[in-house]
Protein backbone atom coordinates (compact mmCIF):
# COMPACT_ATOMS: atom_id res chain seq x y z
CA UNK A 1 0.00 0.00 0.00
CA UNK A 2 2.15 3.03 -0.73
CA UNK A 3 0.24 5.52 0.11
CA UNK A 4 -0.03 4.25 3.29
CA UNK A 5 3.62 3.73 3.11
CA UNK A 6 4.01 7.56 2.51
CA UNK A 7 1.48 8.78 4.88
CA UNK A 8 3.79 6.83 7.61
CA UNK A 9 6.94 8.49 6.49
CA UNK A 10 5.06 12.15 6.28
CA UNK A 11 3.92 11.56 9.91
CA UNK A 12 7.45 10.43 10.96
CA UNK A 13 8.87 13.59 9.21
CA UNK A 14 6.38 15.64 11.12
CA UNK A 15 7.98 13.98 14.52
CA UNK A 16 10.96 15.08 13.89
CA UNK A 17 10.49 18.21 12.99
CA UNK A 18 8.31 18.78 16.47
CA UNK A 19 10.87 16.87 18.39
CA UNK A 20 13.43 19.29 17.17
CA UNK A 21 11.05 22.11 18.24
CA UNK A 22 10.27 21.57 21.51
CA UNK A 23 14.10 21.08 21.97
CA UNK A 24 14.94 24.33 20.53
CA UNK A 25 11.98 25.68 22.88
CA UNK A 26 13.00 23.89 25.89
CA UNK A 27 9.93 22.47 25.66
CA UNK A 28 11.44 18.94 25.40
CA UNK A 29 10.48 16.28 28.66
CA UNK A 30 13.71 14.82 30.78
CA UNK A 31 14.87 12.09 28.51
CA UNK A 32 15.23 8.56 29.97
CA UNK A 33 16.60 5.09 28.97
CA UNK A 34 13.75 2.19 29.42
CA UNK A 35 16.02 -1.23 29.42
CA UNK A 36 13.80 -4.44 28.66
CA UNK A 37 14.58 -7.65 30.13
CA UNK A 38 15.90 -9.65 27.58
CA UNK A 39 17.97 -12.95 27.92
CA UNK A 40 21.52 -14.71 27.31
CA UNK A 41 23.93 -17.52 27.96
CA UNK A 42 26.75 -17.60 30.32
CA UNK A 43 28.68 -16.20 26.85
CA UNK A 44 26.15 -14.53 25.22
CA UNK A 45 24.15 -11.36 26.29
CA UNK A 46 21.42 -9.64 24.30
CA UNK A 47 20.25 -6.56 25.76
CA UNK A 48 17.90 -4.34 24.17
CA UNK A 49 16.40 -1.24 25.66
CA UNK A 50 14.91 2.31 24.24
CA UNK A 51 15.38 5.92 24.96
CA UNK A 52 12.71 8.00 24.88
CA UNK A 53 11.20 11.26 26.60
CA UNK A 54 9.83 10.46 30.38
CA UNK A 55 5.77 11.22 30.28
CA UNK A 56 5.09 11.29 33.81
CA UNK A 57 3.43 7.67 34.18
CA UNK A 58 3.56 6.62 37.77
CA UNK A 59 3.34 3.62 39.41
CA UNK A 60 -0.14 1.74 39.02
CA UNK A 61 -2.50 1.93 41.46
CA UNK A 62 -6.19 0.05 42.47
CA UNK A 63 -7.37 3.71 43.09
CA UNK A 64 -6.19 5.56 39.23
CA UNK A 65 -9.41 6.37 37.63
CA UNK A 66 -10.69 5.25 34.31
CA UNK A 67 -9.64 8.65 33.04
CA UNK A 68 -6.12 8.53 34.75
CA UNK A 69 -5.68 4.61 32.80
CA UNK A 70 -6.88 6.33 29.05
CA UNK A 71 -4.29 9.47 29.87
CA UNK A 72 -1.76 7.17 30.75
CA UNK A 73 -2.24 5.06 27.87
CA UNK A 74 -2.06 7.81 25.45
CA UNK A 75 1.08 8.78 26.79
CA UNK A 76 2.53 5.37 26.37
CA UNK A 77 1.97 5.97 22.25
CA UNK A 78 2.36 9.61 22.28
CA UNK A 79 6.14 9.11 22.99
CA UNK A 80 8.70 11.07 22.08
CA UNK A 81 11.47 8.46 21.07
CA UNK A 82 15.43 10.04 20.33
CA UNK A 83 17.21 8.71 17.48
CA UNK A 84 20.82 8.54 16.63
CA UNK A 85 21.66 8.94 20.49
CA UNK A 86 25.25 7.79 21.51
CA UNK A 87 24.92 5.08 24.20
CA UNK A 88 27.43 2.95 25.73
CA UNK A 89 26.63 -0.29 27.20
CA UNK A 90 28.92 -1.77 30.03
CA UNK A 91 28.75 -5.37 31.09
CA UNK A 92 29.39 -6.68 34.90
CA UNK A 93 33.28 -7.85 32.88
CA UNK A 94 34.16 -4.08 33.21
CA UNK A 95 34.43 -3.81 29.35
CA UNK A 96 32.50 -0.86 27.17
CA UNK A 97 30.08 -1.17 24.05
CA UNK A 98 29.13 2.20 22.41
CA UNK A 99 25.60 1.82 20.50
CA UNK A 100 23.43 4.33 18.36
CA UNK A 101 19.79 4.20 18.88
CA UNK A 102 18.00 3.34 15.98
CA UNK A 103 15.43 5.65 14.21
CA UNK A 104 12.61 4.59 16.52
CA UNK A 105 14.75 4.91 19.61
CA UNK A 106 15.55 1.48 20.21
CA UNK A 107 19.03 -0.37 20.45
CA UNK A 108 19.88 -3.90 20.54
CA UNK A 109 23.13 -5.16 21.01
CA UNK A 110 24.89 -8.65 21.23
CA UNK A 111 27.78 -9.23 23.50
CA UNK A 112 30.18 -11.78 24.54
CA UNK A 113 31.61 -10.97 28.35
CA UNK A 114 34.11 -12.36 29.79
CA UNK A 115 32.91 -12.86 32.93
CA UNK A 116 29.02 -12.50 34.04
CA UNK A 117 29.75 -11.63 38.52
CA UNK A 118 26.94 -12.44 40.96
CA UNK A 119 23.74 -12.10 39.65
CA UNK A 120 20.86 -9.71 40.95
CA UNK A 121 18.85 -11.50 41.34
CA UNK A 122 17.79 -15.62 41.26
CA UNK A 123 18.60 -16.09 37.52
CA UNK A 124 19.08 -12.10 36.63
CA UNK A 125 22.27 -10.36 35.66
CA UNK A 126 22.54 -6.65 35.39
CA UNK A 127 24.14 -4.67 32.37
CA UNK A 128 24.85 -1.04 32.76
CA UNK A 129 23.27 1.44 30.33
CA UNK A 130 24.41 4.52 30.07
CA UNK A 131 23.53 8.01 28.04
CA UNK A 132 26.77 9.95 26.30
CA UNK A 133 25.24 12.13 24.18
CA UNK A 134 21.60 12.82 22.38
CA UNK A 135 21.22 14.77 19.20
CA UNK A 136 21.70 17.69 18.43
CA UNK A 137 19.82 20.29 19.68
CA UNK A 138 18.50 18.25 22.21
CA UNK A 139 20.82 18.62 25.27
CA UNK A 140 22.53 15.70 27.02
CA UNK A 141 21.91 16.10 30.97
CA UNK A 142 24.64 13.87 33.04
CA UNK A 143 24.13 11.20 34.66
CA UNK A 144 21.34 9.49 32.55
CA UNK A 145 22.16 5.86 33.07
CA UNK A 146 19.87 2.25 33.96
CA UNK A 147 20.58 -1.13 34.42
CA UNK A 148 19.21 -3.96 32.23
CA UNK A 149 18.69 -7.32 33.28
CA UNK A 150 19.19 -10.49 31.82
CA UNK A 151 17.73 -13.90 32.17
CA UNK A 152 20.91 -16.36 31.99
CA UNK A 153 18.68 -20.00 32.62
CA UNK A 154 21.13 -22.43 35.23
CA UNK A 155 22.45 -25.69 33.24
CA UNK A 156 20.30 -28.02 35.54
CA UNK A 157 16.75 -26.17 34.39
CA UNK A 158 14.52 -29.22 32.97
CA UNK A 159 12.78 -26.83 30.95
CA UNK A 160 11.94 -23.50 29.90
CA UNK A 161 8.42 -22.33 29.27
CA UNK A 162 7.01 -19.79 26.29
CA UNK A 163 3.71 -18.13 27.22
CA UNK A 164 1.25 -16.08 25.11
CA UNK A 165 0.26 -13.08 27.14
CA UNK A 166 -2.66 -11.54 26.09
CA UNK A 167 -6.15 -14.02 26.07
CA UNK A 168 -3.09 -16.84 28.05
CA UNK A 169 -2.01 -14.97 31.18
CA UNK A 170 -4.18 -11.70 30.92
CA UNK A 171 -7.88 -11.22 29.67
CA UNK A 172 -8.12 -9.13 27.00
CA UNK A 173 -10.34 -10.41 24.67
CA UNK A 174 -8.51 -10.40 21.61
CA UNK A 175 -11.69 -11.43 19.53
CA UNK A 176 -13.95 -9.22 20.56
CA UNK A 177 -12.82 -5.16 19.31
CA UNK A 178 -14.87 -3.15 21.75
CA UNK A 179 -14.10 -5.25 24.49
CA UNK A 180 -10.82 -5.35 23.93
CA UNK A 181 -10.61 -1.33 23.58
CA UNK A 182 -11.98 -1.09 26.77
CA UNK A 183 -9.84 -3.80 28.75
CA UNK A 184 -6.65 -1.74 27.31
CA UNK A 185 -7.30 1.64 27.49
CA UNK A 186 -9.19 1.52 30.51
CA UNK A 187 -7.45 -0.41 32.69
CA UNK A 188 -4.13 -0.63 34.52
CA UNK A 189 -2.21 -3.56 35.90
CA UNK A 190 -4.02 -3.33 39.13
CA UNK A 191 -7.39 -3.45 37.29
CA UNK A 192 -6.89 -6.23 34.30
CA UNK A 193 -7.79 -9.47 35.19
CA UNK A 194 -5.11 -12.77 35.33
CA UNK A 195 -6.99 -16.01 33.73
CA UNK A 196 -8.12 -18.07 37.14
CA UNK A 197 -5.33 -20.12 38.21
CA UNK A 198 -2.57 -18.96 36.07
CA UNK A 199 -0.32 -17.55 38.29
CA UNK A 200 0.03 -20.88 40.48
CA UNK A 201 -0.09 -23.17 37.53
CA UNK A 202 2.63 -21.21 36.36
CA UNK A 203 4.73 -21.17 39.71
CA UNK A 204 4.53 -25.18 39.58
CA UNK A 205 6.14 -25.07 36.35
CA UNK A 206 9.08 -22.95 37.36
CA UNK A 207 9.57 -25.20 40.23
CA UNK A 208 8.93 -27.94 37.71
CA UNK A 209 10.38 -31.78 39.25
CA UNK A 210 13.44 -30.62 40.52
CA UNK A 211 12.11 -28.43 43.28
CA UNK A 212 14.54 -25.85 42.41
CA UNK A 213 11.98 -23.09 40.70
CA UNK A 214 15.07 -22.68 38.19
CA UNK A 215 12.36 -23.02 34.72
CA UNK A 216 12.63 -20.00 33.28
CA UNK A 217 9.95 -17.91 31.07
CA UNK A 218 9.46 -16.02 28.66
CA UNK A 219 6.84 -14.56 27.06
CA UNK A 220 6.07 -13.85 23.49
CA UNK A 221 3.21 -11.11 22.22
CA UNK A 222 2.55 -9.23 19.46
CA UNK A 223 1.63 -6.16 21.96
CA UNK A 224 3.78 -2.91 20.71
CA UNK A 225 6.69 -2.29 23.04
CA UNK A 226 4.96 0.77 24.16
CA UNK A 227 2.65 -1.51 26.57
CA UNK A 228 5.96 -2.97 27.83
CA UNK A 229 6.05 -1.24 31.41
CA UNK A 230 2.25 -1.99 31.90
CA UNK A 231 2.49 -6.21 31.35
CA UNK A 232 6.00 -6.45 33.57
CA UNK A 233 3.65 -4.48 36.31
CA UNK A 234 0.99 -6.98 35.61
CA UNK A 235 3.43 -10.05 36.26
CA UNK A 236 4.87 -8.71 39.07
CA UNK A 237 1.69 -7.51 41.12
CA UNK A 238 -0.23 -11.34 39.97
CA UNK A 239 3.25 -13.10 40.89
CA UNK A 240 3.72 -14.75 37.91
CA UNK A 241 6.70 -15.67 37.20
CA UNK A 242 8.85 -12.80 35.68
CA UNK A 243 10.34 -13.23 32.43
CA UNK A 244 11.46 -11.42 29.32
CA UNK A 245 8.78 -10.05 27.64
CA UNK A 246 9.14 -10.02 23.67
CA UNK A 247 6.65 -7.72 22.02
CA UNK A 248 6.82 -6.04 18.56
CA UNK A 249 8.00 -2.87 16.74
CA UNK A 250 4.72 -1.33 15.81
CA UNK A 251 6.72 0.80 13.47
CA UNK A 252 8.90 -1.74 11.81
CA UNK A 253 5.91 -4.08 10.94
CA UNK A 254 3.97 -1.40 8.75
CA UNK A 255 7.80 -1.47 6.95
CA UNK A 256 7.98 -4.68 5.91
CA UNK A 257 8.75 -6.03 2.49
CA UNK A 258 6.60 -8.58 2.37
CA UNK A 259 3.18 -7.46 2.82
CA UNK A 260 1.95 -11.76 2.34
CA UNK A 261 3.22 -11.90 5.47
CA UNK A 262 0.98 -12.18 9.33
CA UNK A 263 2.61 -10.08 11.20
CA UNK A 264 1.50 -11.72 13.87
CA UNK A 265 2.91 -15.15 13.14
CA UNK A 266 6.08 -13.73 11.66
CA UNK A 267 6.75 -12.00 14.95
CA UNK A 268 6.16 -14.79 17.28
CA UNK A 269 7.90 -17.45 15.29
CA UNK A 270 10.56 -15.65 14.66
CA UNK A 271 11.45 -14.72 18.91
CA UNK A 272 10.47 -18.56 19.81
CA UNK A 273 13.16 -20.13 17.50
CA UNK A 274 15.47 -17.41 18.33
CA UNK A 275 15.17 -18.80 22.32
CA UNK A 276 15.01 -22.37 20.78
CA UNK A 277 18.08 -22.06 18.94
CA UNK A 278 20.16 -19.71 21.86
CA UNK A 279 19.71 -22.44 24.27
CA UNK A 280 19.69 -25.56 22.19
CA UNK A 281 19.55 -28.13 24.78
CA UNK A 282 16.55 -27.07 26.75
CA UNK A 283 12.78 -28.52 26.28
CA UNK A 284 10.36 -26.60 26.33
CA UNK A 285 6.44 -26.15 27.03
CA UNK A 286 4.36 -23.83 24.53
CA UNK A 287 1.50 -22.18 25.72
CA UNK A 288 -1.25 -19.89 23.71
CA UNK A 289 -4.77 -19.10 23.15
CA UNK A 290 -6.72 -20.54 20.44
CA UNK A 291 -8.01 -16.61 19.51
CA UNK A 292 -5.70 -16.13 17.17
CA UNK A 293 -2.78 -18.29 15.28
CA UNK A 294 -0.70 -19.96 18.39
CA UNK A 295 -1.93 -23.25 17.28
CA UNK A 296 -1.08 -23.00 13.86
CA UNK A 297 2.36 -21.15 14.78
CA UNK A 298 3.23 -24.01 17.45
CA UNK A 299 2.99 -26.42 14.93
CA UNK A 300 5.31 -25.09 12.44
CA UNK A 301 7.98 -25.02 15.46
CA UNK A 302 7.38 -28.54 16.14
CA UNK A 303 8.17 -29.58 12.59
CA UNK A 304 11.28 -27.06 12.29
CA UNK A 305 12.85 -27.65 15.89
CA UNK A 306 11.60 -31.70 16.32
CA UNK A 307 11.90 -33.31 19.87
CA UNK A 308 12.33 -29.68 21.67
CA UNK A 309 8.56 -29.10 22.53
CA UNK A 310 7.24 -31.36 25.72
CA UNK A 311 3.85 -30.11 25.22
CA UNK A 312 1.70 -27.70 24.55
CA UNK A 313 -1.43 -25.53 26.02
CA UNK A 314 -3.95 -24.12 24.16
CA UNK A 315 -6.69 -22.32 26.30
CA UNK A 316 -9.68 -22.33 25.20
CA UNK A 317 -11.75 -18.92 24.37
CA UNK A 318 -15.03 -20.50 23.85
CA UNK A 319 -15.32 -20.48 19.86
CA UNK A 320 -16.20 -23.17 18.50
CA UNK A 321 -14.87 -22.81 14.59
CA UNK A 322 -11.43 -21.81 16.75
CA UNK A 323 -11.78 -25.06 18.71
CA UNK A 324 -12.42 -27.10 15.80
CA UNK A 325 -9.05 -25.44 14.02
CA UNK A 326 -7.03 -26.53 17.55
CA UNK A 327 -8.39 -29.72 17.60
CA UNK A 328 -6.84 -30.20 13.85
CA UNK A 329 -3.20 -28.87 14.57
CA UNK A 330 -3.48 -31.40 17.74
CA UNK A 331 -4.08 -34.29 15.51
CA UNK A 332 -1.37 -33.60 12.87
CA UNK A 333 1.24 -33.29 15.41
CA UNK A 334 -0.19 -36.64 17.09
CA UNK A 335 0.00 -38.49 13.71
CA UNK A 336 3.52 -37.34 12.42
CA UNK A 337 6.47 -38.88 13.64
CA UNK A 338 6.95 -35.97 16.39
CA UNK A 339 3.94 -37.20 18.73
CA UNK A 340 3.72 -33.79 20.77
CA UNK A 341 0.57 -33.92 22.99
CA UNK A 342 -1.29 -29.79 22.04
CA UNK A 343 -3.92 -29.65 24.56
CA UNK A 344 -7.17 -27.57 24.05
CA UNK A 345 -7.85 -26.47 27.69
CA UNK A 346 -10.87 -25.26 29.17
CA UNK A 347 -8.99 -23.71 32.27
CA UNK A 348 -5.32 -23.95 33.91
CA UNK A 349 -6.51 -26.99 36.54
CA UNK A 350 -6.73 -29.30 33.42
CA UNK A 351 -3.49 -28.15 31.96
CA UNK A 352 -2.24 -28.76 35.55
CA UNK A 353 -3.23 -32.40 35.46
CA UNK A 354 -1.99 -33.17 32.11
CA UNK A 355 1.47 -31.53 33.39
CA UNK A 356 1.68 -33.77 36.90
CA UNK A 357 0.62 -36.78 34.56
CA UNK A 358 3.35 -36.38 32.17
CA UNK A 359 6.10 -35.45 34.66
CA UNK A 360 5.87 -31.57 34.46
CA UNK A 361 4.88 -30.29 37.92
CA UNK A 362 4.44 -32.59 41.23
CA UNK A 363 0.91 -34.02 41.40
CA UNK A 364 0.91 -32.04 44.78
CA UNK A 365 0.34 -28.51 43.04
CA UNK A 366 -2.31 -29.27 41.93
CA UNK A 367 -4.73 -28.34 44.92
CA UNK A 368 -3.20 -24.90 45.26
CA UNK A 369 -4.05 -24.38 41.27
CA UNK A 370 -7.63 -25.39 42.03
CA UNK A 371 -8.05 -23.11 44.95
CA UNK A 372 -6.26 -20.20 43.38
CA UNK A 373 -8.82 -20.69 40.57
CA UNK A 374 -11.65 -20.91 42.68
CA UNK A 375 -10.18 -17.28 44.47
CA UNK A 376 -10.25 -16.17 40.62
CA UNK A 377 -13.37 -16.81 39.91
Amino acid sequence: MPLLDKLNDWAERADDLVLQMRARLGLLHPLQIVPYCSYGTPSRLYVKGRLLTDKGIGEPSADDSRWQNLLNMYRRFESNEIPDAQLLIRPADGSEHPIMTDEEGYFTLNLEPSMLGEPIDYLWYAVDVELKAAPAPIPTPPGIHAQARVLIPPADAEYGVISDLDDTVIQTSATDLLQMARTVLLRNAHSRLPFKGVAEFYRALQLGRNGKRNNPFFYVSSSPWNLYDLLEDFLALNKIPAGPILLRDMALSRKRSDRHVNPHHGHKLKEIENLLLTYPKLPFVLIGDSGQEDANIYREVVQRHPNRILAIYIRDIMRPDRATLVEKVAEDLLDNEHKVEMLLVQDTVQAAEHAARTGLIFTEAIPAIEKEKQKDE
